[in-house]
């Protein structure tokens, strides 16, 4: 028993070794959804007309003419998301209640029983008033939340697929090593064509469904984690 005990205790141990300076991996990009998106850039809206007429213009109506519309708006298309969130929420509530009662109930005759008992109870004592209760409680309340948050980034998404009514479903992910820690920036959503900026820009808040994370991991992490230990006693104990 003893010696599974320290198998158990040493195999987290044994996974933390291999890290000790080395660098945190990055996530490779093939085979996610964004490639997967660029490989497949699934069925064109309209069938290619070829005809003489463009090769005889002086302007081209492809998206790669100056004139042409280079927004996102096909499966495969990169797009910039602009995030930048400025929120700031304060709310404070106060409550304060009171309550009070009092109930008294007496037996001044009941078949004589009363009058055949008084005598016998000690001075003082009487079932005239056999029931007396008094009751009074009090509460009050302050609560208050302040919150603050500004982050200001900027992120390529892809256009992971394109649904039915036209509504574009995009997909970003950014990773940034500094170090021993990486950075990591997640948005998804789904996205008018419209909302689009001639830039094929878009800024947060014309996101359906937007899901944004922004975290890290690596040593610097690791460290701000509590350990393995701790976490499944604080899970198990009830106070």
């Amino acid at each position: 028993m003893r010696n599974l005990l320290l198998l158990l205790l040493l195999i987290p141990a044994c996974a933390r070794l291999d890290k000790i300076d080395s660098a945190t991996r990055l996530t490779t990009s093939a085979n996610g959804a964004e490639h997967l998106a660029m490989m497949s850039p699934g069925l064109p809206s309209q069938a290619d007309r070829k005809d003489n007429t463009d090769t005889a213009s002086l302007w081209s109506g492809g998206r790669q003419s100056l004139l042409g519309d280079r927004r996102a708006l096909r499966q495969g298309d990169i797009m910039t998301v602009v995030i930048e969130i400025d929120d700031k929420a304060e709310i404070s509530n106060s409550t304060t209640s009171s309550r009070s009662g009092s109930q008294s109930m007496a037996l001044p005759s009941l078949l004589g029983i009363p009058q055949r008992i008084n005598p016998l109870l000690p001075e003082g004592a009487s079932l005239d008033s056999a029931v007396s209760t008094n009751s009074s409680s009090e509460a009050s309340g302050d609560g208050s939340v302040r919150r603050k948050e500004k982050l200001t980034l900027r992120v390529a998404a892809t256009v992971t697929s394109v649904l039915p009514n036209g509504v574009l479903e995009i997909q970003g992910t950014q990773e940034v090593r500094v170090n021993f820690e990486v950075r990591e920036l997640l948005v998804s959503g789904y996205v008018r064509p419209e909302d689009i900026s001639r830039q094929n820009e878009i800024t947060y808040d014309k996101i359906a469904s937007a899901r944004i994370s922004y975290g890290g991991r690596g040593q610097i992490s690791n460290n701000q984690r509590p350990r393995y230990g701790q976490r499944v006693v604080d899970s198990i104990l009830p106070f």
